[in-house]
């Protein structure tokens, strides 16, 4: 079964093409780029035996707090941290031998950072990253530790995607953005087929939202394989750009917030993963920093794993009974990430 997205792309062809080159392909301006669940499956062969297959793993005690059967897909343990090595390595994989040795450019508050520089090592590409000076230091050192040239921007001041295009023209750099490109949507989506191949019978999909390319490439994924399946956003109360946009039925940009979840901060969807959302999402719940604090400290102490606040977002919504007709079902839960500075994870178990 093929899962279809069709978007217009003749308002922004030049720009794409100026900036991605070799990793998206193009179509003319009366054409539609399609995303299918084949694109999905492609990207796990291209991932198989490089992305760890993370486990999923089940805790009794929120089972019968919640009433219902959890499964957690722990992308935690992924490569780099986090599930952002999914897509960067599906996307990086995917650019030409001319391409690959000029390099390539992204931004990113960490995750996506550490994915692509972890996969440009693997693939022997220079790696030029535009990160937030108040980024976790972890975060840092790890993108720094895998090769990758680090520069720094001010997020209040600076548009992080502005100096990476710059970066990118003035260096004939690969972007390889976030969440905002078929290859990147089509990479994270490979961590929903894992999980269904694991679980096939859920009834529910919970996933954290930043820009969108998570939930975008799991619910065409989930939706493929088991067409009634709910799927549920997450975002902070204060980062809410994507329940907004939802909301109004357009996107929507909202002032730079600040939330412990410092991954999902980003300040309007995607152009790309906005209809995605739209046809597929049910819902998105949103959390407060204490209940995302909450879950970190429960997947702590109780499951003992180490997941950073933007990855503990799903549990938390769960956890709070901010979704919706739980009691009883099958519900899978992304968690997103685990790259949590120590002294922060220090002072959330200590709340």
């Amino acid at each position: 079964m093929l899962v279809r997205l069709e978007f217009s792309l003749w308002q922004h062809l030049v720009r794409f093409e100026n900036i991605y080159g070799d990793a998206c392909q193009m179509v003319h301006a009366e054409q539609k780029v399609v995303i299918m669940f084949e694109d999905i499956e492609a990207a796990a062969r291209r991932l198989a035996g490089v992305a760890n297959r993370t486990p999923v793993v089940t805790s009794r005690a929120l089972d019968e707090r919640v009433n219902a059967k959890v499964f957690f897909k722990c992308e935690n343990l992924q490569r780099g941290g986090a599930f952002k090595f999914r897509g960067a390595y599906n996307t990086i994989s995917q650019l030409s031998d001319d391409q690959r040795k000029r390099g390539v450019v992204s931004f990113s508050s960490g995750n996506h950072a550490q994915g692509v520089a972890l996969a440009a090592k693997l693939l022997a590409v220079p790696a030029v990253i535009v990160m937030p000076r108040d980024a976790p230091e972890v975060k840092l050192a790890a993108t720094r530790g895998y090769g990758a040239e680090v520069v720094l921007y001010d997020r209040v001041e600076q548009k992080r995607d502005a100096i990476a295009r710059r970066l990118a023209e003035e260096r004939g750099l690969a972007l390889v953005p976030p969440f905002d490109h078929p290859h990147i949507i089509a990479g994270q989506g490979t961590a929903a087929l894992e999980l269904l191949a694991d679980v096939p019978d859920l009834d529910s999909l919970i996933v954290p939202i930043g820009g969108g390319g998570l939930i975008s490439g799991c619910s065409i994924a989930a939706h493929a394989l088991r067409p009634g399946m709910r799927v549920i956003g997450v975002e902070p109360e204060t980062a809410n750009d994507s329940y907004l946009s939802l909301q109004k039925g357009e996107r929507v940009s909202t002032p730079q917030s600040h939330s412990i979840a410092d991954g999902l901060l980003p300040t309007a969807p995607g152009e790309i993963t906005f209809p995605i959302m739209q046809q597929h999402l049910e819902s998105i719940a949103l959390v407060s920093d204490e209940e995302i604090a909450e879950a970190v400290r429960f997947l702590a102490l109780r499951m003992k794993l180490v997941v950073e606040p933007s990855g503990a977002a799903p549990a938390a919504a769960l956890m709070s009974g901010r979704v919706p007709n739980v009691p009883g079902k099958k519900i899978g839960v992304i968690l997103s990430g685990g790259n949590i500075d120590p002294h922060k994870l220090a002072g959330l178990l200590n709340r």
